[in-house]
């Protein structure tokens, strides 16, 4: 029996799976199975999984009706034989290294639920390696993705997320919602289990490949937070609030300087500029800390707008989402 079982879910990423399961089979050692689960994809994946197989790394693949990430995953822990389950996006790639020193990790500290940051390779293309930056300075987010700095508690994502057999056992699997992952992390700290950042143990993590991607990401998070908010109460942090009110303090600070006096416009310049040295000093390419500029102001202006959007809609007006549907997803119903 395994260690490690691996669930992926996957749709429509034949060509990242096989970057996916190539760093799989370049682990220092294998304690682990993987179990692909394609949900419902036109373009499937069936061959990288069979010639990974064929080299002789333990996959089982599994097809099956779209119903969305959550439900995926849900049916490769129901067919896993390990004793944790790890979890990983479709356009991850994993550090030789992973699970060697995740076993040891877990031998000298143990752990009922753990997940670790992410990182760009330096294969990644520019936008990529602008867009990790985006998603993990501390300048953006506040750290809350597994940074050095934090201003919140560690919440594990399902790019780089495991937790034991017994977690499962007494939770239950994830629900289909968007941030997925920090309800069920929300559920396993309730459940009195133990969560942990073991910042040994990152991943590579592509991520979107344009900004307009990225936008319609992260304005799909800002959106859920407040879904969070209504199925967890007490659950929003002073943290989450920031891309909003970036939102709201850049406008007026545009709109001063437009009208009052162009002296408004220097904390934008001077923030600006804090972004591209950070990202310059991180990436060593000038090209990256360039891109990094918009990708940044993308990050916090479009999870913003996604916030305040579903705070007006959601928590004032008492509309989108029937409130009484959040109520059954709180119950699990």
């Amino acid at each position: 029996m395994p260690l490690f079982s691996i669930i992926i879910p996957v749709y429509n990423r034949p060509d990242e799976v096989a970057d996916l399961l190539d760093s799989l089979e370049r682990q220092t050692v294998r304690n682990f199975e993987v179990v692909l689960v394609e949900d419902g994809s036109t373009v499937p994946c069936r061959s990288q999984a069979e010639a990974a197989a064929s080299r002789g790394l333990d996959v089982k693949y599994f097809a099956k009706d779209n119903e969305g990430r959550s439900i995926a995953r849900n049916h490769g822990m129901e067919r896993a034989t390990g004793s944790y389950f790890v979890f990983f996006d479709s356009d991850c790639v994993i550090p030789p290294s992973y699970f060697e020193t995740l076993e040891a990790e877990l031998s000298a500290h143990p752990l009922d639920c753990f997940g670790g940051p992410d990182a760009a390779h330096e294969s990644f293309t520019t936008t990529q390696k602008a867009i990790n930056f985006a998603m993990t300075s501390f300048l953006t987010t506040g750290g809350i993705r597994g940074g050095k700095m934090q201003l919140e508690k560690f919440v594990p994502r399902t790019f780089n997320m495991g937790f034991s057999r017994a977690v499962y056992e007494r939770v239950g699997g994830f629900r289909e919602m968007f941030s997925e992952d920090i309800d069920m992390s929300t559920r396993i700290r309730r459940a009195g289990f133990g969560i942990g950042l073991l910042r040994s143990v990152p991943v590579w993590h592509k991520r979107r490949g344009n900004l307009r991607k990225f936008f319609r990401q992260v304005y799909v998070f800002g959106m859920s937070r407040i879904t969070l908010h209504l199925l967890y109460p007490g659950s929003l942090k002073i943290v989450h609030t920031f891309p909003a009110l970036f939102v709201l303090g850049s406008s007026a600070l545009l709109l001063l300087g437009i009208f009052a006096s162009p002296w408004w416009l220097l904390p934008l310049a001077l923030w600006l500029t804090a972004i591209f040295f950070a990202a310059l000093a991180q990436s060593r390419s000038l090209a990256v800390a360039l891109r990094a500029v918009p990708a940044s102001c993308i990050q916090l202006w479009g999870y913003g707008l996604g916030f305040l959007k579903a705070f007006f809609l959601k928590v004032l007006l008492r509309r989108g989402r029937d409130i009484n549907e959040e109520i059954r997803l709180r119950k699990g119903k």
